[in-house]
C-alpha cells in the first residue's frame, strides 16, 4: 500500500475540513488514504452521526478515479420497492409508472465510484443483485434480460453490526466479505477527547458568522459537560447542540444548567453494559470511580484558583501584560461548581436506545419520519425498532 505521511492526512482534513487529532480518527484517514491507489471494495464501519461521508470522498479524490463520476446512495432512504430500480434502472413498462427506460447509479457512475451508505438497510434481493456487479461487474436492469457490464468502485458505510446482521439473517455473509475486502472504523465522538472542543469552537465559529450572532462563551462547568457528554448522535448532534446555542445564547455566559437544557440527560453518564451473570458490584465501584475523578477536578480548579490569587497578590505592584492567547470561543467565568452525577443504576444500550426512541415520538406526536430525522437514522430503521420493541 502506498505510504502516508502526516502531511498527507493533514492535506486531506484541510480539503475535506475535518476538525479533529485523535489518534483513532489519523488513523482512519491514514488508511483511506493508503488504499485509496487500489482498486479494492471498502467497507466503513461507524456509528450514525461520526462523519463516514468523509472517507469515501477522500478515497475517490486520491486514487487512479478522481476525474470519473462519483455517486453518493443513500439505500436507508429508498423504499425497498423501488431500490433496484434506482440502482440498476429499469426498462419501460417494468412496473407501474414506469414510462420510460432509465439509466440507475452503476450505469451513471461507470468508470468512478459509487458510496452505498446505509448498506446494511439493503433488502436481501438488492444484496444478490449488488454481490453480482462485485463478483463480475455485471448487472441487469429492471425488467430487461439483457446483462450490461460496468467498471465501478463501490464504496460502502453501515451503522449495524454487520457480524450480527449476518447471524440473524439480514445480510449476506458472500457480499459482507466482499465488501469488506478492507475496513475503516470512524471512532465515535465520545473516544475522540479534545476533538469534542476543537469541532465545539469550529462550528461556533462558522455559525457566529452566518447568523451574525455574538461569540458564544461556555464556562468551566458547562465544558467539562460537554466532554464528558456520551454525544449519542456524534458530531451530528454536537453540530446541532452549538448552532441552537449560538442562536439562543450567543453573548452570555453559559453554565452548565444551561447546557443541560439541549441534551437528552439520558445519556449524561458513560452507559455501563454488564457481562451476562455479573453482580451489580462492577456498575458501583464504576460510579465511585467516577465521582472521585469529579471531586479531583474541582479540588484541582480550587487549588489553581489559590494559587492565581497568590500571584496575582505577590504581583499587585508590578504592571502586567496580557499574555498573548489563542482565540477561542470558549472563555472562563466564575460559575457554581457542578455537582458529580449521581450513581444511578446504568441504562443497558437497549434500554437507552428504546428510551431515546419512545421521547422522540413523544416530541413529535407519534409522527415516525420526524422523529426518524431528529435520531438521524432512516425510517425503515425506526419502523424495524418500533417493532423490535414493541412500541407500537
Amino acid at each position: 500500500m502506498k505510504t502516508v505521511t502526516s502531511e498527507d492526512i493533514q492535506a486531506a482534513k484541510q480539503r475535506f475540513g475535518i476538525v479533529g487529532q485523535s489518534p483513532a480518527l489519523l488513523e482512519a484517514i491514514g488508511r483511506a488514504l493508503r488504499v485509496a491507489p487500489i482498486d479494492l471494495s471498502v467497507l466503513i464501519i461507524g456509528e450514525s452521526g461520526t462523519g463516514k461521508e468523509f472517507f469515501p470522498k477522500i478515497i475517490h479524490n486520491a486514487g487512479a478515479r478522481k476525474h470519473a463520476r462519483y455517486i453518493a446512495v443513500n439505500c436507508g432512504a429508498i423504499p425497498e420497492g423501488t431500490i433496484d430500480s434506482e440502482l440498476f434502472g429499469h426498462e419501460k413498462g417494468a412496473f407501474t409508472g414506469a414510462v420510460g427506460s432509465r439509466k440507475g447509479y452503476f450505469e451513471e457512475a461507470d468508470g468512478g465510484t459509487i458510496f452505498l451508505d446505509e448498506v446494511g438497510e439493503l433488502p436481501l434481493t438488492t444484496q444478490a443483485r449488488l454481490l453480482r456487479v462485485l463478483e463480475t461487474g455485471e448487472f441487469i436492469k429492471v425488467g430487461s434480460s439483457q446483462v450490461q457490464k460496468t467498471n465501478i468502485r463501490v464504496v460502502a458505510a453501515t451503522n449495524v453490526d454487520m457480524a450480527q446482521a449476518v447471524a440473524d439473517g439480514k445480510f449476506r455473509e458472500d457480499l459482507y466479505y466482499r465488501l469488506s475486502t478492507v475496513q475503516i472504523n470512524v471512532p465515535p465522538l465520545r473516544d475522540r477527547g479534545d476533538d469534542i472542543m476543537l469541532l465545539a469552537r469550529s462550528f461556533a465559529s462558522a455559525f457566529s458568522e452566518k447568523y451574525q450572532t455574538p461569540e458564544l462563551r461556555l464556562d468551566q462547568a458547562a465544558r467539562i459537560l460537554m466532554q464528558t457528554y456520551r454525544w449519542p448522535g456524534n458530531v451530528r448532534q454536537l453540530k446541532n447542540v452549538v448552532e441552537q446555542l449560538s442562536l439562543f445564547e450567543g453573548g452570555e455566559p453559559v453554565g452548565r444548567d444551561t447546557l443541560a437544557e439541549y441534551l437528552p440527560m439520558i445519556n449524561y453518564s458513560p452507559t455501563v453494559v454488564s457481562a451476562p451473570g455479573a453482580s451489580s458490584s462492577s456498575n458501583n465501584a464504576y460510579a465511585r470511580e467516577r465521582d472521585a475523578l469529579f471531586n479531583m477536578i474541582f479540588s484541582l480548579r480550587s487549588e489553581v484558583d489559590r494559587l492565581r490569587a497568590r500571584i496575582d497578590g505577590a504581583a499587585a505592584d508590578q504592571p502586567m501584560k496580557p499574555a498573548p492567547c489563542l482565540p477561542e470561543f470558549t472563555h472562563f467565568t466564575e460559575a457554581e461548581e457542578p455537582a458529580a452525577p449521581s450513581a444511578a443504576a446504568p441504562l443497558s444500550l437497549e434500554e437507552t436506545e428504546k428510551e431515546m426512541i419512545r421521547e422522540a415520538l413523544e416530541r413529535n406526536g407519534g409522527r415516525r419520519k420526524q422523529a426518524a430525522a431528529e435520531l438521524n437514522i432512516s425510517e425503515r430503521t425506526l419502523y424495524r425498532k418500533i417493532k423490535d420493541y414493541e412500541l407500537e
